[in-house]
């Protein structure tokens, strides 16, 4: 590297490096957006990896010429604060993902760049196969929160929620109940996927007291895709 004159850059190779690198962001993209997992918005927030890609190989392409150039990135990202926080595993990983079809271009490793990502995108379609064909998904980890008025006797209430959910679910754990003469309160911990399965079980808790009060919440995640 040299501080003062720095080696020319190639247009033309560069060109090459930005549509092989809009190539693979675009698949990589529409991967994320039909078969990803997140629970995020993935229509919304798919096409920024593309941009992504394509700014980090411009700025690696710009910079790996000029030892000054590289220390005067260092100095400008150094004062950048980025305020939204990624929730989700999945979105920080493809953000990463796409970070590193960047740097591999910009950094003119096309074959390594292009080997790497046909392994990763192949073993990520086949844990999606697997997945789907032998539902190795794990559960959702759930807490169901009814709170209803005590209108009848709190054993008579606590029968029918409990029977209900032993007819839907599998598993059902109570973690609380109370019940101060006027009001009763539930918590029940349970692994579940399905969504029609929730709805069929908040449906029947309110067409038997329609007063009720009943809330899904999730541990680890929120409940969607």
């Amino acid at each position: 590297m040299n501080f003062d004159n720095p080696a020319p850059l190639s247009v033309t190779m560069m060109v090459f490096n930005l549509m092989l690198a809009l190539f693979l962001s675009v698949l990589l993209a529409i991967y994320y957006a039909k078969l990803g997992d997140s629970l995020s918005n993935r229509s919304k927030f798919a096409p920024i990896l593309p941009l992504l890609t394509l700014i980090t190989l411009l700025v690696i392409s710009v910079v790996k010429s000029s030892l000054a150039l590289s220390l005067g990135l260092v100095g400008a990202l150094s004062i950048v604060r980025f305020r939204t926080a990624i929730k989700d595993p999945e979105e920080l990983i493809f953000l990463f993902f796409a970070i590193s079809i960047g740097l591999g271009l910009g950094a003119d490793q096309r074959i390594p760049t292009l080997v790497a990502f046909l392994i990763i995108m192949s073993y990520l379609l086949i844990r999606k196969i697997l997945n789907k064909s032998f539902k190795w998904t794990p559960h959702n980890n759930l807490y169901l929160n009814i709170n209803l008025p005590q209108e009848e006797s709190a054993d008579a209430i606590f029968q029918f929620i409990n029977n209900t959910l032993g007819d839907l679910l599998k598993k059902v754990d109570l973690r609380r109940f109370d019940a101060d003469g006027t009001e009763i309160r539930m918590v029940f911990y349970f692994k579940e996927n399905s969504v029609e399965k929730l709805m069929q079980l908040i449906s029947q808790i309110q067409d038997k007291y329609p007063s009720a009060q009943v809330s899904v919440i999730e541990q680890n995640n929120i409940l969607g895709g």
